[in-house]
């Protein structure tokens, strides 16, 4: 089994946000096959750790994820039915599933280009700050391909089916400004600032009622996919198990003492 070079997936963790950040800045951060794995593992070990209550993804350079790295990949003539199905489930699909069911607020800090499974990569987490250069493009139709890594599911669930088949059938770059205009993007700074802004956001998510908002995010995401009653449903199994919550009881006790609450993640 190959093992990928430490420095080319970064990690630390500070003031209990994990930050994970691509490192091949002279690739444009393509993601390898091991890239990936690394980062899975790490969205896993956030969830499973109390000691994170956010995490950030991001990147180094120009790119925040130029798509995938296809060098290496076996050509089409050695390829049987099924491998390129297999590889998409086992490999982009694996990575959107990470960020989306990741029990912890997922920020993405998009330092530049966003391209096919990096912009994915990027809609999958729960909030987007980009710097001003920064760029989402759906590149897949520019090389014969179908989306994949999500995309087709992301994508209309944020901006609507028109929009999203413009933005695919098209492919062309969409600037940072024009996808926080159609909501793909929360908040954009100058790439100077973004750091600075994805830290200040991850250690106020942080600081929150963790697992309030790891069922609020549950929540949120089934809601698009399911009906009223199923999610009025969910909604009162997830405040049941909420209240039983140390943060819940500190956050009813600090409002009825007038005081500003201290959560601690449990």
């Amino acid at each position: 089994m190959s093992r990928i070079p430490e420095d080319e997936v970064l990690h630390r963790t500070e003031s209990n946000v994990s930050w994970i950040t691509l490192n091949r800045p002279a690739a444009m951060n393509a993601v390898t096959w091991d890239q990936r794995e690394r980062v899975i593992a790490l969205l896993g070990d956030a969830s499973a750790d109390p000691a994170v209550r956010a995490v950030v993804l991001t990147a180094t350079g120009k790119g925040f994820c130029a798509g995938a790295d296809l060098r290496g990949d076996a050509s089409a003539a050695e390829r049987v039915a099924g491998d390129v199905a297999r590889m998409i489930r086992l490999g982009a699909q694996r990575l959107i599933t990470a960020v989306l069911d990741c029990e912890k607020p997922v920020l993405a800090a998009v330092n530049g280009t966003a391209a096919g499974i990096g912009a994915h990569l990027a809609l999958a987490c729960d909030l987007v700050i980009a710097a001003e250069p920064a760029r989402f493009i759906e590149v897949f139709v520019r090389r014969g391909l179908v989306p994949d890594g999500g995309g087709a599911y992301l994508l209309p669930r944020l901006v609507g089916p028109q929009k999203a088949k413009e933005l695919m059938f098209f492919g062309d770059a969409l600037p940072a400004a024009d996808a926080e205009r159609l909501g793909l993007v929360n908040k954009v700074v100058p790439a100077q600032e973004l750091e600075a802004t994805a830290r200040a956001w991850a250690e106020r998510l942080a600081q929150g009622p963790t697992r309030a908002l790891a069922l609020t995010k549950q929540l949120v995401n089934a809601s698009l996919d399911g009906d009223r009653a199923t999610a009025l449903a969910a909604e009162a199994t997830a405040q049941e198990i909420n209240m039983t919550t140390a943060d819940a009881n500190e956050g009813v006790a600090s409002f009825v003492e007038r005081r500003t609450p201290t959560y601690l993640g449990r």
